[in-house]
């Protein structure tokens, strides 16, 4: 191979191309890596720091295609670094693999043959007590659905002390989980999550207090990706002593909430004529709408092959059989959530590529509205948000921003909806959701947090890149008067929900690693957790 290199080196005159060309080029290359990065041109952290590799990887070939090509060091110097430079990066792609990347595209490399951490894990074991799990009593610090009681990442009624120096928070346990994004739904006593082990994917019942495992329930397959990860993305739901689930092939499971017994099972993909090879084309990085409970059903995101999807479909509470299902629209990564809008009730659905309403009893379109995107591209992850009688705040990243839409009535009772207004650079959250606090909005835009006046769609205050307000892809929840911030490495920081300004007040590492799954606030027990491990701290609240 040398030879053949030498021999081809020895057909190139000594300078075929003007040393300034190369100059040029190089020169060229770092301008556009300072005019991105300086000036985020692109409004997207993932495509900048994609460019940036692009442009680094112009200049440094650019640079070492004229040492090897038109430069005059030795011959043999020019050969020997051209071969070792193929056997390192042989070796190093033997020897490594991308394990998974950030929201914002940095790899996370991996020995290539050490198995997942999931792998690594035994099968949950119960813990065998005489305490039977009561899903009986009421429960007023119940946090049993996805973002909390009303499905907004808003936690009313509750008053956390501000200063965790003084108060710090006390660490209940700490243990190692299966992967997946999905978060836990707690109430009286104890908590629900999904979770990737092997092969199987598993919904676990843990003790609020201990940690400790009493129950879990299995179901084959695993969902994985190097951009999404591995593992199941919804979050559980809890009501009436039940738990239901949708894994992320489209699993929706209704199981005994004391005892992790199998009720009843639907296969969605079966029901609507695809398969996980299809399924994954089209949803690329895993069903993750969490179920909805409405009256007697269970609501959830259906799908289906391209050119037959269904947006929603609405599963009996009694025994999973299909009261209705609506729409034709591919299903994104939001789940449905119910309002009152113009005086109707309506269960909203954010779609692949718009949004719509149905009536909750028939499943009946109501009103629909555009909203772009494309569930294995540019992915709509947010849920909307419902501030008000005839209000719908959408929002989204990839530099889609947000919008806010009146649903207005029409004399015969015909809703149809209204653009109030909508800017693409504001509320661009990719994987997380916004809360709505006394008027105002807040979300990780783009992994910066920032508020925004909610009637005006003004920006008041954001963050700045890696400084105040930096916390990466992660999650928000609004707690009375403070915002907590899952960021994406893990820490929880306290921020003063307040349109004056951007101002911490406290924050504590809870976890270690890539962390997209939101928060879980049961009382005063705060349920976090990532791909890898999990952790329940008791705040101090304030009196």
């Amino acid at each position: 191979m040398s030879a053949q290199v030498e021999r081809k080196l020895d057909e190139i005159p000594a300078r075929r191309f003007p040393g300034f060309v190369v100059k040029a080029v190089i020169v060229l290359a770092l301008a556009l890596v300072v005019l991105v990065r300086r000036f985020d041109v692109t409004g997207d952290s993932a495509i900048t720091n994609l460019l940036t590799l692009i442009f680094g990887f112009i200049a440094i070939a650019a640079l070492y295609g004229w040492f090897l090509f038109v430069s005059n060091f030795p011959k043999t110097a020019r050969v020997g670094s051209l071969a070792g430079l193929i056997l390192t990066l042989g070796v190093l792609g033997v020897l490594f693999k991308i394990e998974r990347v950030s929201g914002s595209l940095f790899p996370k490399f991996s020995w290539r043959f050490a198995p997942p951490h999931d792998a690594t894990l035994d099968k949950p074991v119960a813990v065998v007590t005489e305490e039977a799990i009561d899903t009986a009593s009421p429960d007023p610090a119940s946090f049993a659905q996805f973002l909390g009681p009303d499905r907004n990442a808003v936690l009313r009624g509750v008053q956390l002390a501000r200063d965790w120096k003084q108060h710090p928070p006390k660490q209940l346990w700490r243990q190692s989980i299966g992967a997946g994004w999905s978060a836990f739904a707690a109430t009286n006593g104890f908590a629900v999550t999904l979770e990737q082990r092997g092969p199987e994917e598993y919904v676990t019942c843990y003790d609020v207090l201990t940690g400790e495992v009493r129950w879990s329930h299995a179901e084959e397959g695993r969902h994985e990706t190097t951009l999404g990860g591995i593992g199941p993305r919804s979050t559980p739901t809890i009501h009436n002593g039940k738990v239901y689930t949708l894994g992320a092939f489209g699993i929706v499971l209704c199981l005994d909430a004391p005892t992790g017994e199998l009720l009843w099972r639907v296969d969605l993909l079966d029901k609507f004529g695809t398969n996980r090879k299809q399924d994954m084309e089209v949803v690329a990085w895993g069903r993750a709408g969490s179920p909805l409970i409405v009256d007697d059903l269970v609501v959830v995101p259906a799908g289906g092959p391209p050119g037959k999807a269904v947006s929603l479909v609405a599963l009996r509470q009694a025994d999973g059989s299909i009261a209705w299902q609506a729409g034709k629209t591919q299903v994104s990564y939001a789940s449905p959530t119910l309002a009152t809008l113009a005086g109707v009730r309506q269960i909203v659905s954010v779609n692949e590529n718009n949004v719509t309403a149905h009536d909750p009893a028939t499943g009946e379109l109501l009103w629909e509205a555009p909203w772009a995107g494309n569930s294995a591209a540019d992915a709509t992850a947010s849920q909307p948000l419902t501030p008000g009688d005839d209000l719908v705040l959408l929002s989204k990243g990839y530099n889609a921003g947000s919008k806010l839409l009146k649903i207005v009535a029409d004399t015969e009772g015909k809703l149809t909806s209204e653009l109030v207004w909508a800017d693409p650079t504001i509320l661009k959250t990719k994987f997380t959701n916004a809360a709505i606090v006394d008027g105002y909005a807040y979300a990780l835009s783009d992994g910066l947090l920032e508020c925004i006046e909610l009637a005006s769609g003004e920006q008041v205050w954001k963050g700045t890149r890696r400084r105040l307000g930096d916390y990466g892809q992660g999650q928000i929840l609004a707690v009375g008067d403070v915002i907590l911030v899952q960021a994406e490495e893990g820490e929880i920081v306290m921020v003063e929900a307040s349109p004056e300004g951007l101002h911490e007040l406290s924050r504590f590492p809870a976890l270690h690693g890539q962390t997209w799954n939101t928060l879980c606030l049961y009382g005063k027990y705060l349920l976090v957790r990532n791909s890898e491990e999990a952790a329940c701290y008791e705040l101090e609240l304030r009196k």
